[in-house]
């Protein structure tokens, strides 16, 4: 899988957000009888205060909820059920979506478990759940939130480091 990120508007330097996948490239529809193997991890700078893109006023801080809702979305986005028709795709994909934003706007309530994993080497909290699509987690490291999805790996055994030179994950 491939590196991406996304730079602030208006602005040459700062990294707002990037993904780095691991694993086989996930499906692009849920099938039972996928078998790939795939983890993503989407890091968001920690910043408690966001400019607009138009730099007129202020945005909601980034939290770990920020984080819990980009993973579970890309969950979905890759791992769609291929049963639905083209037509209610849409559809479905909104409510789920939507459904994503509320549970990860909760995450110390019951859908979400507790999960310790390494960041550099430190263990570091995050808030775990699973679904028949993946699993989703999420939690908080020195500067960054993270969020990570992934489906076949065990999110038990992930860990997570600082890649200082994404040059072999940009490679086509």
């Amino acid at each position: 899988m491939q590196a991406g990120a996304g730079v602030r508007a208006g602005q040459s330097a700062g990294v707002d957000y990037g993904t780095l996948g691991h694993g086989e490239e996930p499906a692009k529809q849920y099938e039972a009888r996928d078998v790939r193997r795939f983890a993503v991890v989407v890091t968001v700078a920690r910043r408690d205060l966001r400019r607009s893109a138009d730099n007129t006023g202020t945005l909601e801080a980034t939290s770990a909820s920020s984080a819990a809702w980009l993973a579970g979305s890309g969950l979905l986005a890759a791992t769609w059920p291929g049963q639905l028709d083209r037509a209610l795709r849409q559809d479905w994909m909104d409510q789920q979506t939507a459904l994503a934003w509320d549970l990860a706007d909760d995450l110390e309530g019951p859908g979400w478990s507790a999960l310790s994993l390494p960041v550099n080497g430190l263990p570091q909290p995050f808030r775990y759940r699973e679904s028949e699509y993946g699993w989703v987690l999420a939690g908080e490291a020195p500067g960054v939130l993270l969020g990570a999805y992934g489906r076949g790996v065990s999110a038990y055994g992930v860990g997570f480091s600082t890649v200082p030179d994404l040059t072999a994950y940009t490679r086509p």
